[in-house]
């Protein structure tokens, strides 16, 4: 099943995978059934790979899969590229060292080629458009293989409100709901049904009502940063003005109480069905990105950041927050927060089976 959508990114630089590329893009849109809470899904594909602004989580269409395989080039329009540096490489407005910064692409994250020449290429990555030195790209089979290895599959909610259940019938009991563009981890697809991560537990959803896409992390632009940095201020300042009303203190590394709430939040969304030391094994990753020149230097800064984990960009955490996090999960972000690592420097984790490294309940860290 993991292979299925990654064919989707392979056939962009290996034109003996282009009819396989086709046949599997036909195939995903065939055979939808189930229930909505409210509205009828308005299904509209977004294509990636053309010189204009797209979500860099998108699928080409099939006349762009055509002349991918057409130009038989892996620096072809569209062509996935990923970064090859230890932290972050500049994406600039035009292609010299002087030109304006537009964007930042991190160590885990790539995109598609807009415009290849010898020196710079033009990428476009979540909402960045812009320029990247060839140096500090990767191309063709290396960028695939590092997109395979970092991206993973997830569903995007494509109805006004649908129905997150236990088990694979419409009888089964109602988890929560879930709306329009919020996106969510894939653990397994059937006929009928979606298998997706869904605050911490295994969910069904019905297929009708949701697209599937392989989705490869994006960078941020400027103003992006900019409000995650602003927004980060504000909830520091709010979070102090709590701690001293409640004389509070939550450990070594946190200054505020809001990093082991903020924490604690993500550990239940992502790993709330797991036992305790998968849930540590979730704060240890963020903290260890925390530590890492590659990602922002604060919990908020790491979790916040665009395009890492969907249950910040999709709301579910503040939910959490705003619903109360299990003690449990507070008290894993706690240690978390206090230095223990149960994983080593692991900095990324997915469901199990397509990534080695360390194997704790259901998610693979490395």
């Amino acid at each position: 099943m993991q292979t299925k959508y990654m064919k989707r990114i392979v056939y962009v630089c290996v034109i003996t995978l282009a009819t396989i590329a086709l046949s599997i893009l036909a195939d995903a849109n065939e055979g939808k059934a189930s229930e909505t809470a409210s509205s009828e899904c308005v299904y509209e594909n977004m294509y990636a790979g053309a010189a204009k602004v797209l979500d860099v989580n998108t699928t080409p269409s099939t006349e762009e899969i055509e002349e991918i395989a057409k130009n038989n080039a892996w620096k072809a329009q569209g062509a996935v590229v990923m970064a090859n540096v230890d932290s972050q490489v500049n994406v600039r407005l035009e292609p010299n060292e002087d030109s304006d910064r537009v964007g930042y692409l991190y160590s885990d994250c790539g995109g598609y080629i807009v415009e290849y020449t010898d020196e710079w290429t033009k990428i476009q990555s979540g909402n960045i458009v812009g320029w990247v030195n060839n140096d500090y790209l990767s191309f063709g089979d290396e960028a695939m293989a590092k997109a395979d290895e970092l991206g993973c599959n997830r569903a995007t909610i494509c109805a006004e409100t649908v129905r997150v259940r236990k088990d694979s019938s419409t009888e089964s009991e109602v988890l929560g709901l879930v709306a329009n563009g919020e996106v969510l981890n894939l653990v397994e697809e059937t006929d009928e049904w979606l298998i997706v991560e869904y605050e911490g537990e295994s969910g069904y959803i019905s297929k009708e009502y949701a697209t599937v896409d392989f989705k490869i992390d994006a960078g941020e632009t400027v103003e992006e940063v900019a409000a995650r940095e602003a927004a980060e201020k504000e909830a520091i300042a709010k979070a102090e003005a709590k701690k001293a009303e409640l004389n509070q203190n939550y450990g070594a590394y946190a200054s505020e109480a809001s990093d082991v709430v903020l924490l604690g939040a993500l550990i239940q969304c992502e790993a709330g069905n797991q036992p305790y030391e998968g849930k540590l094994a979730v704060g240890a990753v963020v903290l260890n990105r925390v530590r890492s020149s590659a990602y922002p230097n604060t919990v908020y800064g790491v979790i916040y950041a665009s395009g890492q984990f969907s249950p910040a960009g999709s709301g579910a955490v503040d939910r959490r927050i705003a619903n109360g996090v299990s003690d449990s999960c507070l008290q894993a972000a706690q240690e978390a927060l206090s230095g223990v690592s149960n994983v080593g420097d692991a900095k990324h984790f997915r469901p199990t089976g397509r990534h080695d490294g360390i194997v704790i309940a259901g998610h693979v860290f490395w």
